[in-house]
């Protein structure tokens, strides 16, 4: 769980968490963002597939990462990610927006049993893969959607 309160107001905040495809526009970190699949029949809100990719930095080495996600937007204060495709496939990923006085709480909830390697899977993701690149990812991504809500004025 990672959480940080945004100096904008709901709508903006919303709208940068969930226009991921714009994300490598504002977030260095981020190689691209595509949808490959979008579903706006949804019942709670617009669903899609999405394929990610992004560099994780290991001092000064960038390692390539790459996952795909079911994608779901549920205006104005969720969007929801179940990782189904990469090393971690399985995870299912929260963004939550509750309003506060004077902005925004952000809270993104990674929830992961870790890959499906016998033995070592769950140690894997709970010494390695969470801390080091969830949390590498997750840190700079909410910084930079802070930075670019309380930069930007006007609609996003």
């Amino acid at each position: 769980v990672d959480a940080i309160t945004v100096r904008a107001d709901l709508a903006r905040v919303f709208a940068l968490a969930a226009d991921v495809e714009r994300w490598p526009t504002f977030l260095p970190h981020y190689r691209w963002v595509r949808v490959l699949e979008q579903d706006g029949t949804a019942p709670t809100g617009t669903a899609c597939t999405v394929e990610m990719a992004a560099w994780r930095p290991f001092g000064p080495l960038r390692y390539p990462t790459w996952w795909v996600s079911e994608m779901r937007v549920e205006a104005p204060r969720a969007v929801r990610y179940r990782h189904v495709r990469g090393i971690t496939s399985g995870m299912n990923v929260e963004w939550r927006l509750v309003p506060e006085e004077g902005g925004v709480r952000v809270t993104i909830v990674h929830e992961w049993a870790g890959p499906r390697w016998p033995v070592i899977g769950a140690a894997a993701a709970r010494w390695v893969i969470g801390p080091l690149f969830v949390r590498g990812f997750a840190a700079p991504t909410r910084a930079g959607v802070k930075a670019r809500a309380e930069a930007v004025s006007g609609p996003w």
